[in-house]
């Protein structure tokens, strides 16, 4: 059985649809990863850009900008337990040679841009590759804005191709988490039906991030449809929950453990 972890979530933005504004300042992002590993995280996401519907796209140089005070305090401690959501090529490239290469890649954008995976190659970075709709090439907007997917077999496909475009272009299948992107161009439907989807892919390290996401109702920011997520995750086989909500999750893998 799956030994599912968990994945915290610092937003460094003005503008998430969740935790905006409330770790954009450096010193207050940098608590909050170690406060999330306290609770019980494996791993932290940290991201610069929000990927929330007409949210305003950073360049690579703004998103720069604010990564780089965050990561100088936690990278050093932390290294490879950070992932870094980013779309951006060039500040992943930049990351690996301040800092070095012991982080992985979060791409929400599946790694579309070719760039993003030669640089995965050049830094043996590890990857995590999140399924945007092909038709949205590197732009989260327009998967938002674009017809919404609604067909599971697709996202397996294209994962699947595009995890094996990075070991052909030398990143160790080992080194490769996938994520269905969960929220990314897709009806609710679907997004409801992929909280299973590691089971299309029992062969696979999955990542599933739906925490606090539109499908989940009105109810949205409460812990009761999040815990409810996790649950039919957990018992799906995934590998990584991707959640803001640490320590609940927490008692949650605690309380399945324990049965």
């Amino acid at each position: 059985m799956i030994q599912t972890q968990l994945m915290g979530i610092v937003n460094v933005t003005p503008d998430s649809f969740s935790d905006g504004n409330l770790y954009f300042e450096p010193a207050a992002a940098a608590q909050r990863v170690a406060e999330l590993f306290d609770q019980g995280a494996a791993l932290v996401d940290i991201g610069a850009e929000s990927t929330r519907p007409q949210a305003t796209p950073l360049s690579s140089g703004a998103e720069w900008q604010r990564l780089q005070p965050v990561l100088a305090a936690v990278l050093p401690r932390y290294g490879d337990q950070l992932s870094i959501d980013s779309r951006h090529p060039e500040t992943i490239d930049r990351v690996a040679r301040s800092f070095g290469p012991h982080f992985i890649i979060n791409d929400v954008t599946g790694f579309n841009d070719p760039r993003m995976v030669v640089v995965a190659a050049k830094h043996h970075l590890r990857c995590i590759v999140s399924h945007l709709p092909a038709a949205a090439g590197s732009d989260v907007q327009a998967a938002h804005r674009g017809e919404l997917l609604d067909d599971m077999a697709v996202v397996r496909q294209e994962l699947l191709a595009r995890q094996q475009q990075l070991v052909r272009a030398g990143v160790p299948a080992e080194h490769i988490i996938l994520d269905p992107g969960i929220g990314f161009g897709k009806t609710a439907k679907l997004n409801r039906q992929l909280l299973e989807f590691p089971r299309e892919l029992p062969e696979y390290p999955v990542l599933l991030g739906y925490s606090r996401k539109r499908f989940l109702g009105e109810q949205r920011f409460e812990l009761a449809p999040n815990l409810a997520a996790g649950r039919l995750a957990m018992a799906a086989g995934a590998a990584y929950l991707r959640v803001h909500d640490v320590a609940a999750h927490a008692a949650l893998l605690a309380e399945r453990v324990g049965c």
